[in-house]
């Protein structure tokens, strides 16, 4: 047992739930909670105004005036974590600072350095799984090695899972050895202009931070979960969760969510709660797949992929450039880069077709895309963002073959019939017919003029053609293939 801890808060913003404060309340007599507003990470940011930040600092409040509530308060530092979190273990004489595990390279790389620095003043440091249900080599094939392909990882995934996998990690609070403790001066969380950012308008794109707002989205998703298999590929239509964004900062629990899904018979034959379980699972997939090799932040999974001779040149700088903003001249594309860059989020389908269009129409590196995603959306994850686009690019774990090209015509025809959600973001595109929404260009001179949409100029031109795109796609890739079967 510890006099003290120390527990550092990162993707995990809640009170509830919480395995590394769990821990600290059953081990020490006296738990002190901090959160580090990284300079690794805030130096990163392009822009001041960052709905990721924002979001983090209003969950930073909620959990401040929780912790309060029990006897605690959050200390909130401004600087380094491998400066920061040694310095405060050292002020407060903690005797361990203890926090949830992450299975980034670069976070990984400053665990072990804050541990190192925390030994050195005789502090001991503890890490424990939280934002996923299974992770190191809990889940691994019958040989001992970890899954590249989903569904046995899935199945595997399944059959171990019983009933305290997803258990809330605070069933004995109240009832452990310690109390949380606030410091003897003075903590608040700091306004947004202190370190260096300003309001980015959370509210305007429809999303409430923190564990409330983390729990009224899951109980609302909640009436609707038995539809989400049918309704979950229409951008037009709330037929997801939504919930990634808490899921990214830990505002809820994986557990949380797993538990919903069973409660709603993802094992016993519902097909929307089932749907969304192996989504979940998905999630521990990437983790996964990001801890045993962190060579893909960087490279392909399959290695003979990095032989691919992606389009350069400013002819490639410009197609790169439009797709960014939404000037690809196909209208779904178009409206959802629109979406993701004037809210933040971009639904899952849409992210699929977006990515495909960029590697597999404009013959752009998967990479400079993931690097745009990872700019823009507000529930960036590295784990998923990269599995999800080197699976776009053929390139990453159970990807999809490489000459499965999405038509993003025949996507919009089957995923947005009406056009609703190109609309929405397209509105120049208000007046085309339905007939011609998903691809504008096929009007006549007489029917772009009757509807005010002249291509060219109301709406861009398609920037290549699908079939030829697909045909030099396919040659692209059957030369790494044929070079490297030998």
């Amino acid at each position: 047992m510890f006099d003290s801890t120390l527990v550092w808060f990162r993707r995990d913003l809640r009170d509830r739930d919480h395995c590394a404060l769990d821990e600290a309340l059953r081990r020490s007599r006296r738990v002190f909670c901090v959160f580090i507003l990284d300079r690794e990470f805030l130096d990163a940011l392009p822009e001041v105004r960052d709905w990721r930040v924002e979001f983090i600092r209003e969950s930073l409040v909620e959990l401040d005036q929780a912790l309060k509530r029990r006897g605690g308060a959050l200390i909130v530092r401004h600087g380094q974590a491998v400066v920061e979190v040694p310095r405060l273990a050292s002020e407060l004489g903690v005797d361990a600072v203890f926090t949830n595990r992450d299975y980034e390279p670069r976070a990984k790389w400053r665990d072990a350095s804050v541990e190192e620095a925390l030994r050195v003043g005789g502090v001991g440091f503890e890490l424990f799984k939280d934002q996923a249900v299974f992770d190191g080599v809990e889940v691994l094939t019958p040989s001992g090695k970890p899954y590249s392909i989903f569904t046995p990882y899935r199945n595997a995934w399944l059959k171990r899972l019983v009933e305290e996998d997803v258990s809330s990690c605070s069933k004995i609070w109240g009832s452990g050895f310690g109390k949380l403790a606030a410091p003897n001066f003075a903590v608040r969380v700091p306004e947004l202009q202190e370190f260096g950012f300003a309001p980015a308008g959370l509210s305007n794109v429809g999303i409430e931070p923190g564990m409330f707002g983390a729990s009224r989205r899951l109980a609302e998703f909640g009436q609707r979960l038995a539809q989400y298999r049918a309704a979950r590929d229409f951008p037009a239509v709330d037929g997801v969760s939504r919930l990634s964004v808490h899921l990214r900062f830990g505002t809820i629990s994986i557990r949380d969510l797993v538990g919903t899904a069973l409660q709603h018979g993802a094992l016993s034959g519902a097909e929307g709660a089932a749907t969304w379980l192996s989504e979940l699972i998905w999630r521990d997939f990437y983790f996964m797949v990001l801890d045993h090799f962190p060579q893909v932040e960087m490279q392909p999974f399959k290695p003979e992929y990095a032989a691919i001779e992606w389009e350069t040149g400013e002819a490639a700088e410009a197609l790169f450039a439009a797709w960014c903003v939404g000037l690809t001249g196909y209208p779904l594309v178009d409206a959802a880069m629109r979406q993701l860059n004037t809210t933040g989020y971009m639904h899952n389908r849409l992210r699929m077709v977006t990515a495909s269009f960029l590697c597999k129409d404009l013959g752009i590196d998967w990479r400079r895309g993931e690097a745009w995603f990872a700019r823009q959306l507000i529930d960036f994850d590295l784990s998923a963002n990269n599995g999800g686009w080197q699976w776009a690019a053929s390139s990453g774990c159970d990807a999809q073959p490489y000459f499965r090209i999405f038509n993003p015509i025949r996507q919009s025809e089957k995923f947005d019939p009406g056009g609703v959600f190109i609309r929405r973001f397209l509105p120049e595109l208000a007046a085309v017919p339905d007939r011609f929404i998903h691809a504008p260009w096929r009007m006549s001179v007489a029917e772009q003029s009757a509807c005010g949409v002249r291509i060219g100029r109301e709406t861009p031109a398609p920037l290549v053609e699908h079939e030829r795109a697909r045909q030099r796609t396919l040659a692209r890739y059957g030369v790494v293939r044929r070079t490297a079967s030998g």
